[in-house]
């Protein structure tokens, strides 16, 4: 979990401080892509919390949701359908629904002045 961890900080610094311009009509693209691979990331930080982080799963599921909710967004445009928002309100929630299961998981681990260990059981709030 530390490599990717630090795998996605240098992904961050990278974007950061190399000037890339993305065309707007690719920012959709990117937008929804950027999503999935948060999301991705937030579910294997929830898995390993759980104490069931995989990463032959963790790495399949970036890419494959990565590649369909860019190739939903892809398929919307050929139709003339905004189908991209489909994929940002399915992520946006998973999204917030990770992080409320993340913020669960670590609260009262820190309210008792524990380290966050994977798999250790928290009550639920």
């Amino acid at each position: 979990m530390p490599i990717l961890i630090g795998a996605l900080a240098l992904g961050f610094l990278v974007g950061v401080f190399l000037p890339v311009q993305v065309p707007p009509i690719d920012g959709r693209y990117l937008a929804v892509g950027l999503l999935a691979a948060l999301d991705t990331a937030l579910g294997g930080l929830r898995a390993w919390l759980e104490g069931r982080f995989d990463l032959d799963i963790f790495v399949s599921g970036f890419f494959a949701n990565t590649v369909l909710a860019m190739g939903l967004t892809y398929l919307g445009d050929r139709m003339g359908v905004e189908l991209y928002y489909a994929a940002l309100f399915a992520f946006g929630y998973r999204i917030f629904q990770n992080l409320g299961i993340i913020r669960r998981a670590l609260l009262p681990r820190h309210r008792r002045g524990e380290d966050a260990k994977p798999g250790a059981s928290s009550p639920a709030s």
